[in-house]
């Protein structure tokens, strides 16, 4: 099976990686299912790489749809140890306007039900989460959109909301009262499950609107989002292009050893089953 050190996940806009050598599909399955679509392993600025869909190619799901277990964990079944992550997001604060791009540092979560850990089932483990994103990987980001001049701002926080719907005027307004830069739908359980899986995570969250508390966006429409969607798209693979050709694969991940201390359960307490099943990931640990 392909290997890929470097991951590439593809929001709205972004369903294939231009530039790719030499591809592979791999269609895996997990544990936990199926990923989004199969993954596109190739060379990219002479490095290999696995690019996925986030919503499946055509776009086919919803957020709430997103199997986001089998979607990292199939990246660590291909050797992933770094995630670069993009995705569509809505602005909340006046100077950070469409077409901007964003390189969060935090997380609200507004999610209902989704599943955003691997344990459970009779194995307990609970990772550090203070600093969601690899900041190695946010940095070098960030540096590769200001080498090609784009609109980038390093820090901020990002709403996950559950969608698919848009806020209401009401729930724009408290995010903004709360400090929160950027609304989108998906980054969260993907930042969560990379770190409980030891790899680094980071994204570029590429604005599309101001959502609807600004008053030239009353009302946020697909129209609207689509458009800046391709005019954002080019710019994020021109970020991931420059990204992965400064990450230094000798450097292991800051968040190699994430679950070092993070487990509860007695290991003669856990059950065969999820030795098993979770071997790529507590493998190392946990016999």
């Amino acid at each position: 099976m392909a290997e890929a050190k470097i991951g590439v996940i593809g929001g709205s806009g972004l369903y294939a990686m231009e530039g790719l050598e030499d591809v592979e599909n791999v269609s895996l399955e997990t544990p936990f299912g199926a990923p989004s679509d199969d993954y596109v392993v190739g060379k990219l600025a002479g490095k290999s790489v696995a690019f996925l869909a986030r919503h499946g190619v055509g776009h086919r799901f919803l957020p709430s749809e997103l199997n986001f277990r089998a979607n990292i964990f199939g990246f660590k079944l291909l050797g992933v140890e770094h995630i670069l992550s993009a995705s569509a997001v809505g602005s909340l604060k006046e100077d950070i306007h469409p077409l901007d791009v964003v390189i969060p540092d935090q997380f609200i979560d507004r999610t209902r039900g989704r599943i955003s850990t691997f344990f459970g089932n009779g194995l307990a483990a609970h990772v550090e989460f203070s600093k969601p994103f690899c900041e190695r990987l946010s940095k070098l980001m960030y540096e590769a959109g200001k080498k090609i001049d784009a609109r980038i701002r390093r820090g901020g926080t990002y709403v996950c909301m559950e969608g698919p719907q848009f806020s209401t005027l009401a729930e724009s307004e408290l995010y903004r009262s709360w400090g929160a830069h950027v609304i989108g739908m998906t980054n969260l359980q993907e930042a969560k499950l990379a770190r409980e899986a030891e790899i680094g995570y980071a994204t570029m969250a590429l604005v599309t609107d101001y959502d609807c508390w600004h008053v030239s966006h009353a009302s946020v429409t697909v129209e609207q989002i689509i458009e800046n969607l391709g005019k954002n798209a080019e710019r994020a693979r021109q970020i991931i292009v420059e990204t992965v050709s400064q990450l230094d694969l000798n450097q292991p991940s800051p968040h190699a050893n994430a679950l070092q201390n993070a487990f509860i359960t007695q290991p003669d307490y856990i059950p065969d089953a999820i030795k098993r099943d979770l071997a790529p990931i507590i493998g190392k640990y946990i016999k």
